[in-house]
């Protein structure tokens, strides 16, 4: 038999055996920490310490996205704090903590519903997107509110192994980048300003 064929049934199989042992695994989020390129951003920012205040799902949403994750070929995934708008809360906590932004007295709370939380680990190409409705309140008045989206695509691997721990990784890092562009975001900045 020719070797290249060989080769292509052994990597066939070896796919298949691993497709079987993560099929069904339960995966959590790794915990918030932040993001280099973000921490310099908001040191220069000259931003006001903020408080972070209320994370959860969209009330036009259904509950339910912010608990499970389909698209994961038969695995799943839960967020670190319990949920996908905690894991979100998290991330912007960790991001203001770092650089010396986060103030629990603060009378600037920043809030965010999630809005769109998916991924697909499809054979060819991966896709994830997330979404979230932020506000920022300064004394009890609302001084900014926006819907914001980040999203990814990629080439999935027909093997699960590969594919899974692949959309895993894209769709996590999706919440880093998220947080990202809401401090990139001038009408954001405009609402912290010192």
């Amino acid at each position: 038999m020719n070797s290249v064929f060989l080769r292509e049934i052994k990597l066939f199989l070896a796919g298949l055996i691993g497709m079987s042992l993560v099929g069904c695994a339960s995966v959590a989020m790794p915990p918030p920490s932040a993001t280099p390129s973000t921490l310099e951003k908001l040191r220069i920012a000259n931003l006001a310490p903020s408080n972070v205040g209320k994370f959860g799902i969209a009330p036009d949403r259904n509950p339910e996205m912010d608990s499970s994750l389909g698209g994961l070929r038969g695995s799943s995934l839960q967020g670190s704090n319990g949920s996908f708008s905690q894991h979100l809360r998290g991330v912007v906590v960790a991001e203001l903590k770092a650089a010396g932004l986060y103030d629990e007295s603060s009378n600037i709370l920043i809030g965010a519903q999630l809005t769109d939380s998916q991924v697909d680990a499809a054979i060819g190409t991966g896709t994830a997107k997330l979404a979230a409705n932020f506000t920022v309140d300064k004394a009890d008045k609302r001084v900014f509110e926006k819907t914001l989206s980040v999203d990814s695509r990629w080439k999935s691997s027909f093997v699960g192994a590969i594919a899974i721990p692949e959309a895993i990784n894209r769709y996590s890092e999706l919440y880093r980048a998220l947080a990202a562009k809401l401090f990139d975001d001038e009408d954001f900045r405009e609402a912290l300003a010192r």
